[in-house]
């Protein structure tokens, strides 16, 4: 199946015949073709290329939906039978989705640069080698490094009951580094990622990058753990990126909302979650970024929604369900990581707006506070969050000064939009995302935003 313009007609033939059957029907038919690469240390973990064809029927009657994928185009009249009866099975109310123009298009995100796909395996596991060689060799004390690469070119067909018709290609490219570093009982770990969807060379010229990741891991086996307290903190660019779509944006999803009475109530449109200059936005439609696209996986158009405005909360984001549910406008924020799984409600490009604060003035006033840059992990549950930063220096007196390891930030996300004093006339584009949600992880995200300047937050370190 390498061309999937050809199977339109298949697909319309069948929407046709039993689009009367259920409220609402859709076909996605899908074709992706990529390399998967992983180093170890001096071991190859993953060393793979394929191409992978399937599809997946979306049934819905009375409310109740049916899910069924398949690998062969011959057994798709069955599939649909299948999804169509799950629907009935279970739909007992009302279907309920937000209206939307039926659509007709043939789109492609161009790329700029070389396509993977032309790119050859041993090439592609020689630039693994080159970064996994310069993490091992910085320093005895790296005791594990990770390389990973993949790249992915997948072509889809959305077919609807409604008579959207929508053919989309893309491709997206991902690298990851780790070196993990030992002095007795001291364990450090540096990470980098990064991704595109412009072209093979945005992986080729990191060196830098990538022995930074090795040289933070072996730095921050001397230096002394922060102590634990409240801090003012001023966080770089890379972290509000992290911040703003771990700790609020998920929050944003409505399919999160509609379920849930009390969060919604939370999550009201007009309550005030932040300071005056506080902007939030998410959307596909800006061009370049790993989440931009043209229509999302139920044929809505690319839009960008403005949550946040003037501190306070003005939107949220939408499948046409959850739309139709909560009387609101579909935003074009269904998305599935591929055939296997149903769209959910998923983050595109999320991203607090540049403000107007000159990067050095964050720091002004400080008497004792934390600069935390980059990020290790973090983990959110509900309104409640805890990262862990890349690297981290005391500011003292308003000036930035000894370095410091074990940062982590957690807080309240709501108490910390309120707390924020400051946002920097900065701004950088994260383009390193792999989202999860529902057993969907690694869908690719754009994450961006300036420095921040937030009072009173957590900072976990030795007592």
């Amino acid at each position: 199946m390498t061309n999937l313009a050809e199977y339109k007609n298949i697909l319309t033939d069948l929407i046709t015949k039993n689009r009367d059957r259920v409220d609402y029907l859709a076909i996605r038919l899908e074709t992706s073709q990529g390399s998967s690469i992983m180093l170890r240390g001096d071991k190859v973990d993953t060393l793979s290329e394929g191409i992978s064809t399937g599809g997946q029927v979306r049934a819905c009657y009375k409310g109740g939906w049916g899910f069924a994928t398949f690998n062969q185009l011959s057994t798709l009249a069955q599939r649909i039978e299948e999804a169509i009866a799950s629907a009935k099975l279970v739909g007992e109310d009302e279907t309920i989705l937000a209206d939307i123009a039926p659509i007709q298009a043939s789109c492609h995100l161009p790329l700029t640069g070389r396509d993977p796909r032309q790119v050859p395996l041993a090439e592609k596991k020689a630039l693994c080698d080159h970064y996994n060689a310069i993490l091992r060799g910085l320093s005895d004390q790296i005791t594990t490094t990770v390389v990973r690469y993949g790249d992915s070119n997948q072509s889809v067909i959305l077919a609807t009951s409604e008579g959207t018709l929508i053919e989309q290609s893309w491709a997206d490219l991902e690298m990851r580094f780790s070196a993990t570093a030992r002095n007795g009982d001291t364990v450090q770990t540096g990470r980098e990622t990064t991704g595109s969807r412009r072209g093979y060379e945005d992986l080729l010229g990191l060196d830098e990058q990538v022995a930074g990741a090795a040289k933070r891991a072996v730095n921050a086996l001397i230096l002394p753990p922060v102590k634990g307290d409240r801090y003012t903190v001023v966080i770089d660019p890379i972290l509000t990126g992290l911040f703003v779509h771990e700790a609020f944006g998920h929050l944003s999803e409505a399919d999160m909302l509609y379920e849930n009475p009390d969060l919604l109530e939370v999550m009201s449109f007009g309550r005030k979650f932040g300071p005056d200059t506080l902007q939030i936005f998410d959307g596909a439609a800006p061009e370049g970024h790993r989440g931009s696209y043209y229509y999302d996986d139920e044929g809505v158009p690319a839009t960008t929604t403005q949550l946040i405005k003037d501190g306070v909360m003005v939107g949220r984001l939408h499948s046409r369900e959850t739309a139709g549910k909560l009387e609101e406008q579909p935003t074009g924020n269904a998305r599935c990581l591929n055939y296997h799984y149903p769209p959910l409600v998923r983050m595109t490009n999320t991203w607090i707006e540049r403000g107007n604060t000159p990067v050095n003035d964050l720091f002004s006033g400080i008497k004792e506070g934390v600069y935390a840059k980059n990020w290790l992990g973090g983990m959110t549950n509900g309104e409640m969050f805890t990262f862990s930063a890349g690297e981290a220096w005391m500011i003292r007196n308003g000036k930035v000064c000894e370095p410091v390891r074990d940062v982590t930030l957690s807080g309240n996300v709501f108490k910390t939009l309120a707390n924020i004093e400051g946002i920097g006339d900065d701004f950088y584009w994260d383009e390193s995302g792999g989202c999860g949600k529902g057993g969907q992880s690694g869908l690719a995200v754009g994450c961006g935003g300036p420095s921040l300047r937030i009072k009173d937050v957590v900072i976990g370190g030795e007592a």
